[in-house]
């Protein structure tokens, strides 16, 4: 038996992308709309719902416990373990570094200073070891969803699709999952307009293509970029921060057009060293 035949991985088949939606879209839907339809009940039985109850945070990584069942349903322990050691890729364009370590904050600032507001978020009456807190915990948040959305539903679709249409399927979808944190009292969503953070999520998932598939399908990056989306330091800016990422995408797709508009090149696997049929 040769080692190629040894070290690979059983597939993810293309049709796992449609039982990652209905996981995905069955666990968050299903905990929000408890809260939604019958928000007494639910309060009663699970406590308020916040920004750090726990099945806020089950609903939030949903696409991540999705993607991971999947991983171990068809690759095992071993599959799974060679699946994590995709937050052991680095390697990236300085360019794409510069764009989430430097970029990101400045699109929040000048965002926030457009519609008249502060170049950094307030500081609570805590101090600002309760934002490092808050930032710690975001980590564990927002981030973990890129096990889902990253790790298994943009190498699948890259399949099929140019890198471009994989991002705008997945930030399309993206947004949808979203949509039921708009009628839930308690956290942040309530507050926004969904319109423009919809187009935010295309956008987004747009742009974390390019840098995902220079990073030879990371974890670590999409989760760096995704935490600095909701880092606490950064000023609120909706919806001028969604309007600036357009105009930011737009230069980023236009620069790449030769990579974003054809699969060569792009990352397909799931698992790393997965057996081909």
């Amino acid at each position: 038996m040769s080692s190629n035949a040894v070290t690979a991985h059983r597939r993810l088949p293309s049709y796992a992308i449609l039982v990652f939606a209905l996981l995905t879209f069955g666990i968050t839907w299903g905990v929000i709309g408890g809260y939604i339809y019958l928000p007494e009940q639910a309060s009663a039985t699970f406590g308020e719902i916040s920004g750090s109850h726990p099945l806020y945070f089950l609903a939030t990584w949903a696409p991540g416990i999705a993607g991971i069942l999947l991983v171990l349903a068809f690759g095992g322990v071993r599959g799974l373990r060679a699946f994590f050691s995709r937050l052991l890729y680095w390697r990236c364009a300085p360019a794409w570094w510069a764009f989430i370590l430097i970029g990101i904050p400045v699109v929040f600032v000048a965002g926030s200073l457009i519609k008249g507001g502060p170049l950094l978020a307030p500081v609570p009456p805590e101090g600002v070891g309760a934002m490092v807190g808050l930032m710690v915990m975001m980590l564990f948040l927002g981030p973990m969803e890129e096990f889902g959305w990253r790790g298994v539903a943009q190498p699948l679709l890259q399949r099929h699709v140019a890198p471009f249409w994989a991002g705008a399927i997945i930030g399309t979808v993206w947004g949808i999952w979203h949509l039921p944190a708009f009628f839930l009292a308690g956290v942040v969503f309530a507050e926004w307009n969904f319109l423009p953070f919809f187009i935010g999520n295309i956008t987004l998932a747009i742009l974390v293509t390019p840098i995902f598939n220079n990073a030879r399908g990371s974890l670590a990056l999409p989760m760096l970029f995704h935490w600095q989306l909701i880092n606490p330091f950064w000023p609120d800016a909706q919806p001028w921060d969604t309007w600036l990422l357009v105009e930011v995408a737009a230069v980023v797709v236009w620069v790449n057009r030769a990579t974003m508009f054809t699969r060569d090149g792009a990352v397909t696997e799931v698992i790393p060293g997965e057996a081909r049929p």
